[in-house]
C-alpha cells in the first residue's frame, strides 16, 4: 500500500517526471527546467488528503478538502510561485507538506535514512509508538524547570522586590483605604467644615418660612383665604387656591426637613480634626506613589497580589516540588517509550536483515542501534540510528557511511 514503481527505458522521461514531482513538492526552482521557447513551466500534482495533515492545513490557513492540489510555476527569470488548494504558498510550506506524502527512492534518494528524526519515526511507526503524551509531559517539565531556574537566579532581586512591596504595603495599610471611601470622606469633611454655616442657613430658612412676622407660611395662608372668599364669583381663583395649597404642603415638608436637620446638625470639631488628618495622610501617600487619591484602594489590592506572587517565586521548595513532579511524570512516560523501542529494535533489525537476503545482499546485516542521550528530549531518551553491513564479514556501520548507493536504495525500499 502506498508503494509505486516508475520504470522505463533510458530516455523515456523518468528523470523529468521525478524532477517535476520534486519541484511541485518544494524542490529548488531553476529556469533551466523550462522548455526552449516557453515563457514558463507549470506543474500540478493531486493527492488524497491524509487526515493527519488537516491540523497543519488549518493552522497555515489552507482549505481542507478531500483532495490536496499542489501547483507550482517557474518563469524564465527563475521566479517561482506556489499554491496549496488554490491558496498562495511558499516553497517551504510545500516542502513541509510533502514530507509525509512522498518519499522518492532512487539511486541517491536514500537521505531520509540518515536523518535522526526520520529514523526514529520509522522505528516508532513499526513499534506503534505515539510520542504526543511524552512531548506534552516534556513541555510541562521544561516549563517547571525554567521557572525554578529563573527563580533561583533571581533570588536576590526577588528578595529586594519583596522588601520594597512589604514596606510600601506597610505604609498603605496604615491608611487602609477602602473602595469609594475617598469621595465619601470629602463629602463628610465638607459638611463638618461648613457645619456652622449650614446650620445658620437652615435656621434662617426656618425663620423665613414660619417664624418671622410675616412669615412665608402666614402670607400664603392669607392669600389662600382671600382668594377662596371670592372664588364663588371668579372660578379661576379656585385654581389659584389649589396651587397655593400645594405650595403650602411643600413648605410644610421643607419645614419638617429643616427642623430635622437643625436637631441633628453635626458640630464636632474633634471629628473634623480626625478627618483632616486622614485626608492629609491620604494626599501624602497619593503624592508619594504618584497616584490619584481615589486609586489608592486599588493600589493596595494590587500590591498585595504582587507580594503574593513574589512570595511564591521565592518559595524554592514549592518550585522544586513542582519541577520534581513534572519530571517524574515525564520520566514515567519516556521510560515506557524506551521499553517499547528496545523490544521493537531487534524485531525490525531481524525483519530488514531477512529482506536484505532477497535483494542481492546475501549475508548483509541491518541493526537498529539505540543510544541513550545525556538529557532526554521531547521524543524520549534515545538517539536511534540504522547500521548496515552490506555483505557477510563486514561490521555494521551508520547508513550514511555505507558507500553503495544501490544498497542504500534497496534498504530504504
Amino acid at each position: 500500500s502506498g508503494f509505486g514503481v516508475l520504470t522505463g527505458e533510458t530516455g523515456a522521461g523518468k528523470s523529468i517526471l521525478i524532477d517535476a514531482l520534486q519541484l511541485a513538492l518544494g524542490g529548488r526552482a531553476e529556469s533551466g527546467v523550462i522548455r526552449d521557447g516557453a515563457a514558463r513551466c507549470e506543474i500540478a500534482v493531486e493527492f488524497e488528503t491524509l487526515p493527519a495533515l488537516a491540523p497543519w492545513l488549518e493552522e497555515q490557513g489552507f482549505a481542507v478538502e478531500e483532495t490536496l492540489l499542489l501547483r507550482r510555476t517557474v518563469d524564465t527569470e527563475g521566479r517561482s510561485r506556489a499554491w496549496i488548494n488554490g491558496s498562495a504558498a511558499t516553497a517551504a510550506q510545500l516542502k513541509a507538506l510533502a514530507e509525509p506524502l512522498v518519499d522518492i527512492h532512487g539511486q541517491h534518494a536514500w537521505q531520509s535514512l540518515t536523518r535522526a528524526q526520520a529514523v526514529r519515526e520509522l522505528l516508532d511507526a513499526y513499534a506503534g509508538i505515539d510520542t504526543r503524551e511524552a512531548e506534552q509531559d516534556w513541555m510541562r517539565w521544561r516549563e517547571k524547570r525554567k521557572a525554578l531556574m529563573d527563580a533561583t537566579e533571581r533570588q536576590a532581586s526577588l528578595q529586594q522586590e519583596s522588601d520594597r512591596l512589604s514596606w510600601q504595603l506597610g505604609e498603605l495599610e496604615k491608611l487602609a483605604p477602602l473602595s469609594g471611601e475617598w469621595e465619601d470622606l470629602n463629602a463628610r469633611h465638607a459638611r463638618l467644615a461648613n457645619a456652622q454655616a449650614l446650620l445658620d442657613a437652615a435656621q434662617t430658612g426656618l425663620a423665613a418660612l414660619d417664624e418671622a412676622d410675616p412669615s412665608a407660611t402666614g402670607l400664603i395662608n392669607k392669600a389662600v383665604s382671600a382668594l377662596r372668599a371670592q372664588s364663588h364669583i371668579e372660578p379661576l381663583f379656585a385654581e389659584h387656591v389649589e396651587a397655593l395649597e400645594g405650595a403650602l404642603a411643600q413648605v410644610q415638608d421643607t419645614l419638617h426637613n429643616l427642623h430635622q436637620y437643625t436637631r441633628h446638625a453635626d458640630l464636632d470639631p474633634e471629628q473634623l480634626e480626625t478627618l483632616d488628618e486622614r485626608i492629609s495622610l491620604w494626599m501624602s501617600l497619593a503624592r508619594r506613589y504618584r497616584r490619584a487619591p481615589e486609586d489608592l484602594a486599588d493600589l493596595l489590592t494590587q500590591w498585595k497580589r504582587e507580594l503574593g506572587q513574589v512570595g511564591q517565586a521565592l518559595d524554592l521548595a514549592q518550585l522544586q516540588q513542582a519541577e520534581k513532579q513534572a519530571w517524574l511524570a515525564f520520566e514515567k512516560t519516556v521510560n515506557a517509550l524506551t521499553r517499547k523501542r528496545q523490544q521493537a529494535a531487534p524485531r525490525l533489525s531481524a525483519a530488514v536483515t531477512a529482506t536484505m537476503q532477497t535483494l542481492g545482499m546475501e549475508g548483509g546485516v541491518f541493526e537498529v542501534a539505540l543510544r541513550k542521550l545525556d538529557e532526554p528530549q521531547a521524543h524520549g531518551w534515545e538517539h536511534v540510528e540504522f547500521l548496515v553491513a552490506g555483505h557477510a564479514g563486514t561490521t555494521p556501520k551508520p547508513v550514511g557511511k555505507v558507500a553503495s548507493g544501490g544498497e542504500l536504495s534497496r534498504i530504504a525500499l
